[in-house]
């Protein structure tokens, strides 16, 4: 039986796959969720904004979000990150990769990606680590009430609670004002797993650079235009992320998740880029007979 009947099922790294819709058009579409810690749960809204043509996947990492303690989990899962993301594009047939903010940097950290992608997304994310000082400014110039607090609590004693008492407390940056209330309620059904928070921190946040750009790879870069938390004005200077192959679309009254404010403006968005794409599924199709 291929992966593509699978409703869910692990890669050898213990990446998890789940199928959340099939469409009757061309690839298979992985969703990576930001964070880390939050889980692809964060991504259900997307994928029903997105509605991609073909079939929808929601990937979490071994150790990240809900995908825990489970017999397919190594016993070191982190050790394996963010590099098993290449195990999932692999698995599949015309796998269009989809990442929001940290996950669309773990996808440009994994240079192995590049031969086994059909098409790429990036949704609030960036090309390098510039984007940490500017939002550090930010929150200093936007203090939010109790952010401070539940900072310290979390410093104390690390762990899933306090880690998802943090993230609420500092909801608002990550949405405009009409989108608080969704946003908060997102953010409060989400599994939250400070360990792949830790991991990165320690290996990965300070010093992330994109390993690869696509260079001939049809690619959408999703912006945000209130994205208080990732600079997306980062993109319009990094070598490597323009051209004819890259569609830029930014997102009016939008912030970190632009879906929650704008699902109309997401899905044309990804209505344009399935349309490239399926030009080229269709050219792959008539050179392979």
């Amino acid at each position: 039986m291929g992966a593509e009947q699978h409703q869910e099922w692990w890669t050898a790294s213990g990446v998890r796959l789940r199928r959340v819709s099939s469409g009757d058009g061309r690839g298979n579409w992985l969703f990576v969720p930001g964070g880390p810690g939050m889980g692809s749960e964060s991504l259900h809204g997307l994928v029903a904004a997105a509605q991609v043509p073909g079939a929808a996947w929601l990937v979490d990492l071994p150790g990240d979000g809900s995908n825990r303690g489970l017999p397919a989990i190594p016993a070191d899962p982190y050790s394996h990150w963010p590099g098993a993301l290449a195990e999932a594009a692999q698995a599949l047939d015309e796998v269009v990769m989809v990442g929001h903010s940290t996950g669309g940097m773990f996808l440009l950290s994994v240079p192995e990606l590049a031969a086994h992608l059909r098409g790429l997304a990036l949704i609030s994310s960036a090309p390098h680590a510039g984007w940490r000082p500017a939002f550090a400014r930010y929150a200093q110039d936007h203090p939010l009430p109790g952010v401070d607090a539940a900072a310290e609590r979390y410093a104390r004693q690390p762990d899933d609670r306090t880690l998802r008492a943090l993230t609420l407390a500092a909801a608002p940056w990550n949405f405009s004002p009409s989108a608080s209330a969704e946003g908060r309620a997102l953010l409060t059904g989400l599994p939250y797993c400070h360990d792949a928070v830790a991991w990165a921190d320690a290996h990965f946040d300070d010093d992330y650079r994109a390993r690869w750009t696509p260079r001939d790879l049809p690619t959408l870069i999703v912006s945000g235009d209130r994205d208080h938390i990732v600079d997306q004005r980062l993109w319009q200077d990094e070598p490597g992320f323009q051209g004819p192959h890259l569609l830029h679309r930014r997102i009016a009254d939008a912030g970190h998740f632009p879906w929650i404010e704008n699902p109309e403006a997401v899905r044309t968005a990804f209505a344009d880029f399935a349309d490239r794409l399926a030009d080229q599924f269709a050219d792959r199709r008539d050179s392979t007979g």
